[in-house]
């Protein structure tokens, strides 16, 4: 599948504030990972941080297991992406 990452896209799509992961997104900081696949954009519902080896869920150092497309900073007042399939 092909991807649409021109900046008119990205602005259909909301992810206009988003970065994409090859960017280099700052280690030990809370941030948002979106992950773009076949079915849609999905929002991980959980603060990561960037570590040398990857991706970690920020409250339990757990590995991320996703391959994150974009990321922006984790904001504690948008609201939540929970249980959203998409942004």
């Amino acid at each position: 599948m092909v991807f649409d990452y021109s900046l008119a896209a990205l602005v259909a799509l909301g992810l206009l504030e988003w970065r994409p992961i090859t960017t280099a997104a700052p280690f030990d900081r809370y941030l948002e990972l979106a992950v773009i696949d076949a079915s849609g954009i999905h929002r991980l519902a959980f603060p990561c941080r960037r570590v040398l080896r990857g991706w970690i869920k920020a409250s339990t150092n757990e590995p991320v297991n996703a391959h994150p497309t974009h990321w922006r900073e984790w904001d504690a007042v948008r609201p939540s992406a929970a249980h959203s399939a998409s942004d």
